[in-house]
């Protein structure tokens, strides 16, 4: 079944089109998907219209199978996919509005040392349309709507290298983008990248400015090269190049991602690379102590230690901040996500 989510406006008015309806038909179509309502609950459309186009096409085609609450607020949604696919998606609450964190693949194929999100390897891709289908249903659970949303910020930070989908990618920055569908800006959608250099190159060609970030994780090739294998395709150099290609591009500060694994990258000599790489250009580092994942079996430098390490970084002339942890008690901090319930409701 096709998905009507991965359809854009001018799409789907020549959808609508070919079916033989009047062109404001694809108007009240794209807001019903847009506001997640299912066949039964798009009433502005005949049965006949609805019966033609539900042999071919789902309106949305994800659903949540489950959610966990953290003590903190944070929420883990599981995220059913019309092939019974499940993914992960987190929402964590601020003052400024909610935040979700989306995953653009199942699984994951880049294999980084303190993830758990590459234990099952890559799947599949999502598509356009299933990465704005976690957005839709999440907005529709918090009680948002088009007018009105519940989701003011995106994180593609989940399940997935962003980046290795290139192309879903892209199309969903733009729907959710869509002034006429839930138009959140991409000053408000951040983009997390190991390291995928052409498509760094292919966002700045493309004039797609969200706020980039770069899981750096180390400061020297050897060490990251061990626990980020996409290093020996596109080392450090080659990593903060892009990102200050990124910024003269776009005029958007960068942030970097640095997870502090206990004896592998929280020494004196990564703290005082770390901010030499950083300088020169406007960037920020997000220190986060790892949040454990039993399959890896990486211990996390403690947070009075992190908290020291950032300090070490601001005196030297860096801008970092160790990053709050949210939702680690269900699994839903940062890189505890994973493709761990396929099947659940297949």
């Amino acid at each position: 079944m096709k998905l009507l989510t991965d359809y854009n406006l001018a799409e789907l008015k020549e959808l609508v089109a070919a079916l033989g309806e009047k062109p404001f038909r694809a108007e009240q179509l794209y807001q019903a998907v847009n506001m997640g309502k299912d066949w039964e609950h798009i009433t502005n459309l005949s049965g006949a219209f609805k019966a033609k186009l539900a042999e071919e096409y789902l309106p949305v085609g994800v659903t949540i199978v489950d959610k966990l609450t953290s003590k903190d607020g944070t929420v883990k949604y599981l995220f059913g996919l019309s092939d019974g696919n499940i993914v992960e998606g987190v929402v964590m609450k601020y003052r400024y509005g909610n935040t979700i964190c989306i995953s653009t693949q199942v699984g994951c194929r880049m294999n980084c040392a303190f993830c758990a999100s590459g234990l099952d390897g890559l799947v599949r891709n999502l598509t356009p349309g299933e990465m704005l289908g976690e957005v839709i249903a999440a907005n529709v659970d918090l009680g948002g709507n088009l007018k009105d949303r519940a989701i003011t910020n995106i994180v593609l930070m989940g399940a997935g290298e962003p980046l290795d989908n290139y192309d879903n990618v892209a199309k969903f920055l733009r729907l959710v983008n869509a002034a006429e569908g839930l138009n959140i800006s991409l000053r408000n959608i951040s983009l997390s990248t190991c390291g995928l250099i052409p498509g760094v190159d292919r966002l700045i060609e493309d004039k797609l400015w969200v706020t980039l970030t770069f899981s750096l994780h180390a400061p020297f090739d050897e060490i990251r090269s061990s626990i980020m294998p996409v290093n020996k395709a596109y080392p450090i150099a080659q990593v903060i190049e892009a990102a200050k290609r990124y910024f003269e591009a776009s005029g958007r500060r960068v942030i970097f991602e640095y997870t502090l694994i206990k004896g592998v990258n929280d020494s004196e000599a990564c703290c005082k690379q770390l901010a030499k790489l950083t300088q020169g250009f406007p960037s920020h580092i997000n220190v986060i102590v790892l949040n454990y994942v039993k399959e890896r079996g990486l211990k996390g430098t403690a947070r009075e230690q992190a908290n020291d390490f950032v300090a070490k970084l601001n005196a030297l002339g860096a801008s970092a901040t160790v990053r709050r942890t949210m939702g680690a008690d269900i699994e839903g901090a940062c890189g505890q996500l994973r493709r761990k319930y396929i099947g659940k409701n297949a």
